[in-house]
């Protein structure tokens, strides 16, 4: 072993210049990084690799699986879930009140966790790291206005929240929090062809009915929904424009600590409804979906950026047609549930956000089901 010791460097005229580089240990103290206004995928990122986002002036550094904010001025932080994976109600060949639950980083089955206050499929959902609220639904003969809450780490029976403001079932799959305000967006207010534009809030701390928060560019139900600590997001859907439904591929944002109405972000890749969203701090999925044509059930996973308007990017595939599900999310994998292959499904579908490519396999739900709402949050 061989050691240099430096009692003093001086250079009268200028900042002192190492010509030849500096090493330690061989490798050079020069940090390389990439630049640029999206993730950077290739080369493969791993850990230790910086990336300087353009888009937002935010240094990240990869660890874990993914880009962390480093150095800003209020650093992105995962605050809508955690490693406990929930999926509450849905349809199967009678209206559930089941509540699951899975451990997101280990692939593996469902545990029983309790019940929803009454059995219902179409629920929304909503969280914060330590609750996740259930809302809305149809029962088979009446909408509902109904929203349980349960503590995410605590198993047990749904509690009463509050009311919706109306009746609705089939608002936006996937959960849109900054984990103080959560909001649902769009939805089905009744039985005819009426489809809803408006984003309901809560604050999911605190018990009590929805307000209005604005409304979307357009009525629609069974979009996707997603967004990270500051933005909410919701993608495609069935909407209503100049007066008859069609399928859409149309994304909308808000900012979440800011009512008002949406914005247009972009688009989708395809044309869909019943889709599912999941997001981590920087990237936003939608997965799945029913389309048009002859292939109407749909594999497709793409991404945006959250913080960067555009139009979405191809990131896989599902491992078979899937839609009417849910999905959940800790901020490094996504799961996906519902439909699958035309038929009522309990397989649990996983992606790593930050890793583009197809879907594998996660595990089963205790029963299968659709139109059951999806959430995460903290184990303990």
């Amino acid at each position: 072993m061989s050691t240099i010791k430096v009692d003093t460097i001086r250079n009268y005229d200028s900042a002192v210049d190492f010509s030849q580089g500096f090493n330690v240990g061989g490798a050079s103290i020069i940090q390389s990084y990439t630049e640029s206004a999206t993730v950077p995928e290739t080369p493969t990122p791993v850990n230790g690799d910086y990336w300087w986002d353009t888009a937002n002036d935010i240094l990240y550094r990869y660890m874990d699986g993914g880009f962390r904010a480093l150095g800003a001025a209020t650093p992105i932080v995962f605050t809508w879930g955690g490693d406990r994976g929930v999926f509450a109600g849905g349809y199967s060949t009678t209206f559930l009140n089941r509540i699951d639950y899975v451990n997101i980083t280990s692939a593996g089955n469902a545990i029983d966790f309790g019940d929803l206050t009454d059995p219902r499929n179409g629920v929304a959902a909503t969280a914060s790291t330590t609750r996740s609220v259930f809302a809305q639904g149809w029962n088979g003969s009446v909408y509902s206005n109904v929203l349980d809450y349960i503590t995410t780490a605590t198993t047990g029976n749904a509690t009463d929240f509050g009311d919706y403001s109306v009746a609705m079932s089939n608002s936006a799959r996937g959960v849109t929090s900054d984990g103080t305000t959560g909001l649902f967006q769009g939805g089905w207010p009744t039985s005819g062809s009426a489809r809803s534009n408006v984003i309901h809030k809560i604050t999911i701390a605190t018990t009590g009915n929805t307000t209005d928060f604005g409304d979307l560019s357009v009525p629609r139900m069974k979009p996707g929904a997603a967004g990270d600590a500051t933005r909410g997001l919701c993608s495609s859907g069935n909407a209503t424009v100049s007066g008859s439904n069609s399928n859409s591929n149309v994304i909308d944002y808000v900012t979440i600590a800011t009512p008002g109405n949406a914005t247009d972000f972009g688009d989708g890749t395809i044309v869909r409804t019943e889709l599912m969203g999941a997001s981590d701090s920087s990237r936003s999925l939608f997965a799945g979906g029913y389309g048009d044509g002859a292939t109407s059930e749909r594999v497709t996973i793409d991404y945006v950026t959250t913080q960067t308007t555009g139009n979405a990017t191809d990131f896989g595939d599902l491992t078979g047609q899937r839609f009417d599900g849910s999905a959940s999310s800790n901020g490094t994998k996504a799961l996906f549930t519902g439909y699958f292959n035309s038929a009522t499904s309990n397989v649990i579908d996983q992606v790593t956000i930050q890793t583009a490519g197809n879907a594998t396999d996660f595990g089963d739900l205790t029963h299968a089901r659709y139109g059951l709402g999806g959430a995460s949050g903290t184990a303990a």
